[in-house]
């Protein structure tokens, strides 16, 4: 669900973080992020594309342009709207399209930084042109998706400017241009320690093993759908959402996933999961383990607005929430009163916006062991009694799963979202 953006400018500084965090974390399961590929994570990278055997043209397309947007103070920014071919020995890009008739030749280089005339020259001019389709080699590679291209030069070196002039724009493009679409990234200027140092940074970019057009085998062409050369700025430490076309601005919910025979499990948690996405959160799944690193989860949990979870020792992590985000406590049959004490209290008294929601019998799987007219069932108040001992607490809190009434956890849900908008796009 595509909700309305902030117009608020987000400081680099939590960008780089969240960059920094989300490439180089190696303690929690990296499927918590699922919406990033990691498959770039090492060196020894296949092509995700196609190689052909025998050579064969682009398919065609009948809107197939080039064209260059040199208005702004910055950068350049060219792209080929339709299949094109890239030959690495001389860093062209050609349309391959027989029906446009015009002869074009463009010339950019791709680095934002285009006013600093003692920069630019070191950086690596391509060109995009158009030509008849018999003076272009054929594809020896030919790739499913399209190409955003870009130098390593410049300023590259030190890790402000790496950032800067590098990753921030780089953020930008990919969700100007391609928001909802894969991509391939093709480097220029790179130099030898940039590769094995940014790998897992370019992973989260891509899926797709990154193209090094200066350490590229001269002998093969590429071919794309489509090509953007250059990199979007928006200007130093900031990243304007109003200036991203179909942006989208999610609020971070954290799952908090009870696993395994230790009582008071999501039994339909994926059934959640897609119903939670489907209200507008990005949800990221979390499950504690005695391994869990404290300054890991530390991370996540702070930089999300919401986390959710069923009555359990792991919502002690909502002591890492910022006050005003939100905590929403799943309260299992028969435990009201802990749900309170434990976690309630606390999350109001550190200024968290709280939502309960409270499982009722249909909703336990308490109700596939006892009788509807059970006390445990009953009235669960009555059955603890005055002598709450281990083997009450185990029939609630180890005896007992859930399973979710979706519709009716939703309507609970639709209320934490609004509430955790505002706290986004207040606090970011």
């Amino acid at each position: 669900m595509v909700r309305k953006t902030t117009s608020k400018r987000y400081s680099v500084a939590l960008v780089i973080v969240m960059v920094i965090y989300v490439a180089f974390s190696s303690v929690f399961d990296r499927q918590l992020f699922l919406s990033l590929s990691f498959s770039q994570g090492t060196l020894q990278q296949t092509w995700e594309s196609r190689r052909i055997k025998q050579p064969t043209q682009p398919q065609e397309t009948t809107s197939a342009t080039i064209t260059c947007d040199r208005s702004h103070s910055d950068y350049d920014l060219c792209s080929i709207n339709g299949s094109c071919i890239l030959d690495p020995k001389t860093g062209t890009f050609t349309l391959m399209d027989p029906t446009f008739a015009t002869s074009l030749v463009e010339k950019i280089r791709p680095y934002p930084r285009k006013a600093e005339n003692w920069t630019m020259p070191r950086i690596k001019e391509l060109t995009l042109s158009s030509g008849p389709l018999g003076l272009t080699r054929a594809c020896d590679i030919t790739h499913d998706s399209p190409a955003i291209v870009f130098s390593a030069g410049g300023y590259t070196g030190s890790i402000y400017h790496d950032f800067l002039d590098g990753f921030i724009p780089l953020f930008i493009t990919a969700n100007s241009v391609y928001p909802d679409r894969d991509f391939i990234l093709v480097v220029v200027n790179s130099k030898e320690w940039w590769m094995p140092k940014y790998i897992d940074i370019l992973g989260a970019f891509s899926k797709h093993k990154t193209i090094l057009l200066d350490k590229e085998n001269a002998s093969f062409t590429h071919c794309f759908p489509s090509v953007t050369v250059g990199l979007v700025s928006h200007g130093p430490k900031i990243i304007d959402p109003t200036q991203i076309p179909n942006s989208k601005s999610l609020p971070r919910l954290i799952l908090v996933s009870r696993y395994g025979n230790i009582g008071r499990v999501i039994l339909n948690e994926k059934e959640i999961k897609e119903m939670l996405e489907d209200v507008g959160f990005e949800v990221v799944t979390f499950r504690s383990s005695k391994t869990t690193s404290v300054r890991e989860a530390y991370k996540l949990i702070k930089s999300s607005h919401v986390m959710v979870g069923v009555h359990g020792a792991a919502l002690t992590h909502l002591l890492f929430l910022r006050p005003g985000s939100m905590l929403v406590q799943v309260v299992p049959l028969g435990l009201g009163w802990a749900s309170k004490t434990c976690y309630e209290s606390p999350a109001k008294a550190m200024k968290l916006e709280y939502i309960e929601y409270r499982v009722n019998v249909e909703e336990s799987s308490l109700v596939e062991k006892y009788n509807r007219d059970d006390l445990v069932l009953k009235d669960p108040i009555a059955y603890r009694g005055m002598d709450w001992n281990v083997t009450k607490m185990k029939v609630y809190l180890k005896e007992q799963d859930v399973r979710l009434d979706v519709n009716r956890f939703r309507k609970h849900m639709n209320e934490a979202y609004e509430k955790a908008k505002l706290f986004m796009d207040l606090n970011g």
